[in-house]
């Protein structure tokens, strides 16, 4: 998880629980705490995505063992182009999904964070 921002605070990017692994919230902070895709939504969508990718790889797993993802968006005028994106990652058998609109993010410049749960059998 080298290529990815540090988090602000102490906990992990994810941590497992038997055979669920949980995501925090994920956004699209670089490790030089710049943000990938700033003032735009498709590319911000896809960078979380990517990192959450990376997140995944790191231990084991893949995007497609994600059993559920979590959006907060600053805006829902922001959907349309967060939904197009997500839509090339993830059909309608992808991982169940909730999102909401939120006041702020932990950085001003940030329009969505994203927060899931895989599910990938210890070995």
């Amino acid at each position: 998880m080298g290529h990815l921002a540090k988090p602000r605070g102490s906990f992990p990017h994810v941590k497992r629980a038997g055979d669920f692994l949980y995501l925090s919230g994920i956004s699209a902070r670089r490790p030089d705490d710049t943000i990938a895709g700033e003032g735009d939504i498709c590319a911000q969508t896809a960078a979380v995505i990517e990192n959450i990718r990376e997140i995944l790889a790191a231990v084991g797993s893949s995007l497609s063992d994600l059993v559920e993802l979590n959006a907060f968006l600053i805006s829902m005028d922001d959907f349309a182009g967060y939904n197009e994106t997500y839509g090339r990652y993830f059909n309608a058998d992808g991982p169940v999904r909730t999102t909401v609109a939120v006041h702020q993010l932990p950085h001003p410049k940030l329009l969505i964070e994203m927060k899931g749960v895989a599910y990938k059998p210890a070995s």
